[in-house]
């Protein structure tokens, strides 16, 4: 099976069961305050579905859901879904009902405080989905993590980092006074929003106060990287036919120069590969400059000081690659595992549920600026996050935290999202005032564009991703 094709299965499974969970809120809310629901769609149907209950053949084989009141659906466009709740101007734009008398079972019969449940449903479906999600991966998997003062080599910095005061070999301990208990995606972070890091250099703590204000997205988008687990080039298994197996490459070996630089850590290697990339997509590039880099001189051996060393001229893939799988720079005897019990899983994935919310919600400044939206990406980008084979817990873990996103998508106070119904709400709640049918249809209409042109924008993103 393609890893397209399996990364493209994880993609629609996660969607499909976070859909329907966060469609579901509005649906139990609406039905527990005796709001008729019309239908419920898993994606957009736009002139046509793939399936409902409204079909004849369905209807034919279960004549209940011909009397029930709610068509049940999947469309053909996974993009999202939607409940049309009756009463209540939403996508649909269905304004003829609006014109009518409102009936008792309507959204906009219902007082405030249950309209805004019906609304707020979704978004708590969300978060509680990912709290179970988490709680469940804790009981079933457990926890590996890397304590900092496990790590053995300490850090490799880039030139930018050095200027600030890291040396080669520090470990980040603390932050601001409070200390860094493990590596994990949160560090750039934390380095982020800090006025000083505490290193432990030589087995001394030494502070070193940040007097530059550092941005998140810079921080994880330089290269070579601002700061990477030191890794010495020792190469964890080979691809037979790649360039390196041909040469006569083994596990266990190391990359000891390549075309007379020497390569001391993956880092080396990956700034020198950069280098070549960068010459591949300058305007002008032909194929003859193409070949010529995709040639190079490799001295390798074993991970010694006294090995013999072999050197070969290889050929790179059209991708240059070599054909290597890199050793990992963690070891088993640094690595922490801890168990969950049924009870303690519970607080330990409200707690990592809460971690990733606030995270999320502290980057969401970066996206009104120029890197944050060349940063936003459609479902492909989504898509490829996913693993390239099935791994259950990766899965689960990533539709936990795309659930999490969702909510606070949904949150936004933009026309046509639910975080606007719920301002409008508020709004009603405190004046006493509810904004007219014509208000909410315009403004319906205005988060749609709104919504489209953010949409366009994600696309075009991944469209130039993928062809540079």
């Amino acid at each position: 099976m393609s890893i397209i094709l399996i990364k493209a299965l994880q993609l629609i499974c996660c969607l499909s069961l976070l859909v329907v969970l966060h469609e579901g809120g509005h649906f139990g809310f609406s039905k527990l305050f005796g709001v008729r629901v019309e239908k419920f769609y898993m994606f957009f149907n736009p002139k046509f579905h793939l399936f409902s209950t409204r079909d004849k053949w369905f209807t034919r084989l279960f004549p209940y859901f011909k009397k029930n009141e709610t068509e049940y659906g999947i469309g053909w466009i996974p993009l999202g879904g939607y409940v049309k709740i009756s009463g209540m101007v939403d996508e649909s734009m269905d304004l003829e009902q609006m014109k009518q008398p409102a009936k008792p079972d309507e959204f906009r019969s219902k007082k405030v405080w249950q309209r805004f449940f019906i609304m707020f449903g979704g978004v708590l479906m969300n978060l509680l989905t990912a709290w179970f999600i988490y709680s469940a991966v804790m009981f079933c998997w457990g926890r590996d993590y890397l304590p900092m003062r496990h790590i053995e080599k300490g850090f490799q910095f880039n030139a930018h980092a050095q200027q600030l005061g890291f040396h080669n070999g520090d470990i980040p301990v603390k932050a601001d006074g409070k200390e860094i208990l493990e590596w994990d995606t949160n560090l750039f972070r934390t380095l982020s929003n800090a006025k000083s890091i505490t290193v432990l250099r030589n087995g001394k703590e030494i502070t070193i106060p940040i007097e530059e204000e550092l941005n998140l997205l810079h921080l994880i988008q330089e290269t070579p990287a601002f700061m990477t687990l030191y890794s010495p080039s020792v190469i964890d298994s080979v691809v037979p036919d790649g360039a390196m197996g041909i040469a006569g490459a083994k596990k266990g070996d190391r990359l000891w120069a390549i075309d007379g630089t020497e390569i001391a850590t993956w880092a080396d290697f990956d700034s020198l590969m950069q280098r070549r990339n960068d010459v591949l997509s300058i305007e002008g590039c032909t194929a003859a400059d193409s070949a010529k880099m995709r040639q190079m001189t490799v001295v390798f051996g074993a991970d010694r000081a006294d090995a013999t060393l072999d050197t070969a001229c290889i050929t790179l893939s059209p991708e240059l690659m070599m054909g290597i799988v890199k050793k990992s720079p963690v070891g088993q005897s640094q690595l922490c595992h801890q168990e969950y019990s049924f009870l303690s899983c519970i607080p330990a994935g409200l707690e990592k549920g809460w971690q990733t919310l606030t995270s999320y919600v502290n980057d969401l400044k970066y996206m009104a600026s120029a890197e944050g939206a060349k940063s936003v990406g459609s479902f492909i980008t989504i898509g490829s996050i996913f693993p390239s084979i099935w791994d259950w817990h990766q899965f689960w873990m990533l539709t936990a935290f795309i659930s999490i996103i969702l909510a606070v998508m949904n949150l936004l106070p933009i026309p046509g999202l639910d975080g606007c119904h719920i301002v409008f709400l508020m709004y009603e709640g405190i004046t006493g005032r509810q904004p007219s049918d014509k208000f909410m249809e315009w403004a319906e209409r205005i988060g749609l564009v709104i919504l489209g042109a953010l949409m366009l924008l994600a696309f075009g993103n991944d469209i130039v991703r993928f062809i540079l």
